[in-house]
């Protein structure tokens, strides 16, 4: 009789995780950069239509999915999840960097070759962040203006910042570590070609007054045959002094 009795009870239903639990797990998970991990944790949730309705309204599992897409490649997910579901200002920065950065690789293998910044550009122009990843803010060369503040600032401070630092500043701008390394990089490559263009241009000035400084000289001289008079002479001299010293202000000044 008790077996029947333990046979006729159902066993009670397993508890399924309140989004609010799912949602810690996925931003810890998140922030530890485990995306195998995460990626596998998305695929055990329920797949009841009233607990995935649940989830799809928190914010957390749908940036935690995002990622996952991204890092699988699967950017039609992608973009679906970024252009249907308005997402607060604090992830904007991180989804930003998923959408353009999924455009360059879906360029860059249609094209066969790497995007150069006029590339990027044009992918930027064509593929406009979504307004539920984007406030309205302009943008100079695809980061806030804010951020290309602090940017500077630390370029001014150190312009090879190690990985511990990348990290950091990454945290302070909402870019990720590669973003910033890379923003480094081509600001030293900047700088390094306004360098060679300002010593190209005062090699080309110190030339330009050289040639003037010999073509006064002979200006300067009479023609051959005719006898120069003292004061002539002395005139020319004069001349000839005041324009080396012109020639060499105006290289100081440079």
């Amino acid at each position: 009789m008790l077996r029947k009795a333990a046979q006729g009870k159902q066993p009670p239903p397993l508890s399924r995780p309140a989004p609010q639990q799912v949602a810690g797990v996925c931003e810890t998970l998140e922030e530890s950069g485990d995306i195998e991990r995460l990626g596998r944790f998305l695929w055990s949730l329920p797949v009841a239509p009233a607990a995935c309705e649940a989830l799809n309204k928190n914010e957390s599992v749908l940036r935690a999915r995002a990622i996952v897409a991204f890092h699988t490649g699967n950017y039609r997910e992608l973009y679906h999840i970024l252009e249907n579901h308005k997402f607060t200002k604090d992830s904007h920065a991180k989804l930003q960097a998923l959408w353009l950065e999924a455009h360059y690789q879906e360029a860059e293998k249609l094209r066969g070759r790497p995007l150069g910044p006029v590339d990027k550009y044009r992918v930027r122009k064509k593929f406009p962040l979504p307004r539920t990843i984007w406030d309205g803010e302009q943008k100079t060369h695809c980061f806030k203006e804010r951020t290309r503040h602090l940017l500077r600032e630390w370029y001014l401070q150190d312009p090879y910042p190690n990985p511990s630092k990348k990290r950091e500043l990454a945290q302070a701008t909402g870019l990720t570590p590669t973003q910033v390394g890379n923003w480094f990089k081509n600001r030293r490559q900047r700088d390094r070609a306004a360098a060679a263009k300002n010593r190209l241009q005062q090699q080309v000035l110190s030339q330009g007054s050289v040639r003037s400084l010999q073509a006064e000289e002979e200006s300067a001289g009479e023609p051959l045959g005719t006898a120069s008079s003292p004061a002539a002479s002395l005139s020319s001299k004069a001349a000839t002094s005041a324009i080396s010293i012109t020639s060499s202000d105006s290289e100081c000044d440079i």
